[in-house]
């Protein structure tokens, strides 16, 4: 008898202990798969249509703010995302929007476009480059003028003078673009380094050189470059987020002194979980994952190039044909 009841004794004390063990574990578990509640009048957004934003990437966005928030390194009302799987130039030309300002405190919920990283041909090497409506290849190389998907925040803005353009036949206009840097972790650390960040969509090109010796920003010998502009809000960008330059004064404006954060999708785990399923036969949503479907059917499988596998391949592609030596600027015609 009392053989039999100490191990009814040592049998209920295991089952005890088991539930005492099981009981915090499911309950952490289930705190950890809960997401805080999107506000009601944020939640009207999501989806995968025009104006909507897919509810993946503003969960990260927004766990991204409220965490920098938490940490004191932003104050500002407001935060970005950015959809690079999205195309950048819907069927009717118009530029696509996939680019999210999200204000809370305003309630307030604004799409823009923005170019995705161009990518490069190394001809007779590797083909890393991407089409203008639909991004295939992401990388955070340097010199890869790849997009990176991931976390950052934005910092300082720097203005610089470009050039100069001709608003009539009489009169030239100075244009002035101001680059705002980005921060970031992780696979984004070295945006720095690569000089990513978001600015307008627009440069000076076809320069000639004019004498103007009172401008402000002319040489040594009294020159000024003078060009067309030429905006390009549905084009490709180096990598960098760049936006049509009616968007990109309303952005800077807000960030300026006043950082906040920028949430890019796709990263790389999302990338090559895409390229997983695909290789599989399933669609990406059959796999409890995101990609926007008119531009996955464009390019087939995404792909992510690592700074380790691509910059080796870039550094020797960079020998073997070395950049012709720069030819002087032409002389404008003076009329």
């Amino acid at each position: 008898m009392r053989l039999r009841y100490a191990i009814r004794s040592i049998a209920q004390m295991l089952s005890l202990c088991s539930l005492t063990i099981i009981i915090p574990s499911t309950s952490q578990s289930l705190a950890a798969e809960r997401q805080p509640d999107l506000p009601a009048w944020l939640n009207a957004y999501v989806g995968e249509g025009d104006g909507q934003i897919a509810r993946p990437i503003l969960q990260r966005a927004r766990a991204l703010y409220m965490q920098k928030i938490g940490e004191g390194k932003v104050r500002n009302p407001c935060y970005f995302a950015m959809d690079a799987t999205r195309p950048n130039n819907p069927a009717d030309g118009k530029s696509a929007g996939r680019f999210y300002i999200v204000c809370e405190a305003t309630q307030t919920f604004r799409v823009v476009s923005s170019g995705h990283g161009s990518g490069r041909d190394l001809k007779g090497v590797v083909d890393f480059g991407n089409g203008r409506m639909c991004a295939r290849n992401f990388g955070n190389a340097m010199d890869s003028n790849l997009t990176t998907g991931g976390s950052y925040v934005t910092e300082e803005t720097k203005t610089t003078f470009k050039g100069y353009y001709r608003v009539s036949q009489t009169k030239d206009a100075a244009f002035l673009r101001t680059f705002v840097q980005f921060d970031g972790v992780g696979e984004t650390a070295n945006a720095r380094a690569r000089a990513i960040g978001g600015h307008a969509a627009a440069k000076v090109a076809g320069i000639c050189m004019k004498k103007d010796p009172q401008s402000p920003y002319a040489n040594r010998d009294g020159y000024v470059p003078l060009g067309k502009l030429v905006e390009y809000a549905g084009g490709r960008s180096d990598g960098c987020t760049s936006w049509s330059a009616s968007d990109a004064n309303q952005i800077i404006s807000m960030v300026k002194d006043n950082p906040t954060t920028l949430y890019i999708y796709p990263e790389s785990s999302d990338i090559k979980a895409v390229a997983k399923a695909v290789a599989a036969g399933r669609s990406p949503a059959q796999s409890g994952l995101y990609w926007n479907e008119p531009c996955l059917k464009e390019i087939g499988t995404p792909k992510f190039w690592p700074k380790e596998t691509l910059e080796p391949i870039i550094a020797q592609y960079k020998n073997d044909h070395p950049a012709p030596p720069p030819r002087p600027i032409p002389i404008c015609d003076q009329q």
